[in-house]
């Protein structure tokens, strides 16, 4: 069940925001209409706290510092709240490849108002484990984030970027208003890695697209969460960190070969309702059917292990149905062209019991019809 790179570049996008107390009504669909962001085809690492005791920790992350699990009232599963200043390393992948995909999930409390930042680094570390070392990595890769100010006067995120390299170089300092609310929801962060290329996205916006932010010989190994001070009652929150590798080849795989499975078309938390972030990943499957009009597919949903078999089933089932409503209301796509079913937990993508395996698991299928 969804829940849902040695760069001596440091890419800074500072986040000026503050938090009101009461929870908005969910964005609409449509708000995410140029969110063309899609994941990965194959998650290689996931982490939202599941298989982690609360009050501890996480035992797949690193530190010199502390944190841990926690719950946060109003918000769907486990967040880890950074309670100490130092570096936060979840160990994903030994590596990471020159092509890949990140997200995760960023919020702070009701009530924060501090200068405490959040660094978010892609870093080749100096030496194995070496974590306090990655800011004087000369290959490096930093979105840094700030929560700050008070509810009278910032009610979104806004954003800025600093790129430079040890050469000189230098890219601008761009700021931007996200135009996405604060209010108490999190920010979810979306980073795509092509070569030297990177798209960064919060919510819905596109924030940037710099060709040439990081170097291609770089050996990214690691991501660096970092937080210089933490102030009582202004902690960072994160969860639901996800890395994926493996461009989409929607149009290749749905022609060729018939079949096109997915892990970006996400929905709460036991439930058949999509987010937003899943609108890109819907635009690239109907972009090869609105080109192809005699093409036409079923659609199958699948879910983890979670919860009771005959539940799993039949959300599976209900999630399939509004990936099929998503395609006639927001594409056009002729509804006469699909249909759907669900096969809850019963063909998992991979066996194992690990929030990695889980994410594999919750899927989206679409297979060609003669």
């Amino acid at each position: 069940m969804n829940r849902p790179l040695s760069c001596s570049i440091p890419l800074v996008f500072v986040l000026c925001a503050t938090l009101a107390a009461q929870q908005p009504a969910a964005p609409a669909f449509q708000a995410f209409s140029r969110f063309d962001f899609v994941p990965g085809e194959k998650v290689v690492g996931f982490e939202d706290f599941s298989t982690d005791a609360i009050g501890d920790f996480p035992a797949k992350w690193n530190t010199n510092a502390a944190g841990e699990i926690v719950t946060v009232a109003g918000k769907p599963g486990r967040w880890l709240k950074l309670t100490r200043a130092g570096a936060f390393v979840p160990e994903l992948t030994p590596t990471l490849p020159d092509n890949f995909t990140l997200e995760f999930d960023l919020l702070v409390p009701p009530a924060f108002n501090s200068g405490a930042l959040f660094n978010a680094s892609i870093v080749e570390l100096p030496g194995p484990g070496q974590i306090a070392a990655w800011q004087t990595a000369s290959n490096r890769f930093t979105f840094t984030a700030w929560a700050a100010g008070g509810p009278t006067w910032q009610t979104s995120w806004t954003a800025r970027l600093d790129a430079n390299s040890a050469t000189g170089t230098t890219i601008g300092g761009v700021s931007a208003d996200t135009k996405s609310p604060w209010k108490g929801d999190p920010v979810h962060v979306a980073v795509t890695r092509q070569g030297p290329r990177v798209r960064v996205y919060f919510n819905q916006e596109k924030m940037w697209d710099a060709p040439r932010s990081l170097f291609p010989a770089a050996k990214y190994d690691a991501i660096v969460f970092f937080v210089p001070g933490v102030d009582a009652g202004s902690e960072y929150f994160v969860s639901n960190v996800r890395l994926a590798v493996g461009a989409p080849d929607t149009r290749n795989k749905l022609l060729t070969q018939g079949r096109w499975v997915t892990n970006g078309i996400l929905f709460d938390v036991n439930s058949d309702r999509i987010r937003g972030e899943s609108y890109g990943t819907l635009k690239e499957v109907a972009g090869v059917l609105t080109e192809n009009a005699d093409l036409k597919v079923q659609i199958v949903g699948h879910t983890d292990s979670d919860g009771e078999t005959a539940a799993n089933l039949d959300l599976s089932r209900r999630r399939a149905a509004s990936v099929k409503t998503a395609l006639v209301n927001e594409f056009k796509i002729d509804a006469g062209r699909m249909d759907t079913d669900g096969r809850g937990e019963d063909q998992p993508a991979d066996k194992a019991n690990t929030p990695a395996a889980k994410a594999a698991n919750r899927r989206v299928e679409f297979i060609t019809k003669k």
